[in-house]
C-alpha cells in the first residue's frame, strides 16, 4: 500500500506539472480573472493531460499483463505487434471513412480493437510450436508482425486521399491533441471496465508468470486466462491507438521501473504500472510541448527515444544473464 500511495503522489505531481507548464504557462489565479487562460485550461490543457493519463496508464497496465502472460520481460504492446495491428485497423477505418458509431462506440475504436486482437493472436500462433512457446520466437514474430502492419499502414496512407493520409500520419507519430472532453469521456467509459477486469486477474497472472503447470495446479484456468488477457489488452491498446496513435515503449519502460522499485509481485506491479504509466506519459507530453521554442514534438518521438534505449539495455542485460 505504501508503494501505491507513493506512486499516487507521483501521478498527482505529474498532472499538476502538465497542467501548469507549456508554451504558455498558467498561473492558478489567472483561471479566475482571465477568460483566455480559462478557455486554454479547460478546452485544451486539462483534456490533453487527462488523455495522456488515460493512454499512459492503459499502455503500462497492458505491458505489465503481457510480460506476465508471455513470461518475457521484453513483451509489450509495441514489440508484440498489438500497437501495429491497432494502428492498421484504425488507418483502414480512416481511409474508408468509417465515422459511424456502433452501440455508441466509434467504429474506429472497434476497427483498432480488431486489428490489435488479430495481431496478438497471430504473434502467439507463430511463436507457439506445438504446446510450448519457442524461446525468442515470441519477440521475433512480434517485430515481424509490427513491420508488416507498418508497411500496410504506409500503403493505405499512400493510396488514401490527402485528408485521410494526414490523419493516418497522426497515428504513426503519436499525438495527444484534443479539444474538449468528449473524446476523453468516450475513452474512459471503455477503458475503466477493462482496467478493472485486468487488475482483477493480477493474482492469476502472478501465478502464470511463474509457470503454466504451477498455475494450473493452483486452480488457474490457463487457456481462459490467456484468452481473456488477449481480449482485454487488445481492447485497451486498440482504444489508445485509435485516439493517441501508436505511442511506443510505454508498456516496456514503466512495468520494469515499478519492478525495480517495488519487486516482482504483480498485485503491486500492475496497479503500480497503471499509476506510473499515467505520470510518465503526462511528463513526456509536457517535455514534447516545451522542448522546442516554437512548435512541439510528437509525444511518440519522446517515448520512442527513451523506450528504444531502455529496450536495448534490457535486451543486453538479458543476454548477459543468459550467458551467466
Amino acid at each position: 500500500m505504501v508503494a501505491l500511495a507513493a506512486l499516487t503522489v507521483v501521478l498527482a505531481l505529474s498532472v499538476v506539472t502538465g497542467l501548469l507548464v507549456g508554451s504558455q504557462r498558467i498561473h492558478p489565479t489567472e483561471l479566475f480573472t482571465d477568460p483566455f487562460t480559462r478557455t486554454l485550461f479547460f478546452r485544451l490543457r486539462l483534456p490533453r493531460v487527462l488523455m495522456g493519463l488515460l493512454i499512459g496508464a492503459s499502455l503500462a497496465l497492458a505491458g505489465s499483463a503481457l510480460q506476465a502472460l508471455f513470461r518475457n520481460p521484453l513483451a509489450e504492446p509495441y514489440t508484440l505487434g498489438v500497437s501495429g495491428g491497432g494502428a492498421l485497423g484504425a488507418s483502414l477505418a480512416i481511409a474508408l471513412g468509417w465515422t459511424v458509431r456502433v452501440a455508441g462506440i466509434p467504429l474506429i475504436f472497434l476497427a483498432a480493437f480488431a486489428g490489435g486482437m488479430l495481431a496478438v493472436t497471430l504473434v502467439r500462433g507463430i511463436a507457439r510450436g506445438g504446446a510450448i512457446v519457442l524461446p525468442g520466437a515470441l519477440l521475433l514474430s512480434g517485430v515481424v508482425v509490427n513491420l508488416v502492419c507498418s508497411a500496410a499502414v504506409l500503403t493505405i496512407q499512400y493510396v488514401a486521399d490527402p485528408n485521410a493520409a494526414l490523419r493516418i500520419l497522426r497515428w504513426i507519430v503519436g499525438s495527444l491533441d484534443v479539444v474538449g472532453f468528449d473524446q476523453v469521456w468516450q475513452m474512459f467509459l471503455v477503458l475503466a471496465p477493462a482496467w478493472v477486469a485486468l487488475l482483477a486477474m493480477s493474482r492469476q497472472l502472478h501465478l502464470l508468470a511463474m509457470d503454466e503447470d504451477t498455475a494450473a495446479t493452483l486452480g488457474v484456468n490457463v487457456r481462459r486466462c490467456e484468452t481473456t488477457v488477449h481480449m482485454l489488452c487488445s481492447l485497451i491498446v486498440g482504444v489508445t491507438v485509435a485516439t493517441g496513435g501508436a505511442i511506443a515503449f510505454v508498456g516496456l519502460i514503466v512495468p520494469h521501473a515499478v519492478r525495480l522499485m517495488f519487486g516482482e509481485d504483480l498485485r503491486i506491479v500492475m496497479p503500480g504500472s497503471l499509476l506510473l504509466g499515467g505520470a510518465f506519459l503526462v511528463l513526456a507530453d509536457t517535455l514534447a510541448r516545451t522542448a522546442l521554442p516554437s512548435g512541439e514534438l510528437p509525444v511518440g518521438a519522446i517515448t520512442g527515444l527513451l523506450g528504444g534505449l531502455a529496450f536495448l539495455w534490457l535486451l543486453r542485460r538479458r543476454q548477459q544473464n543468459a550467458v551467466l
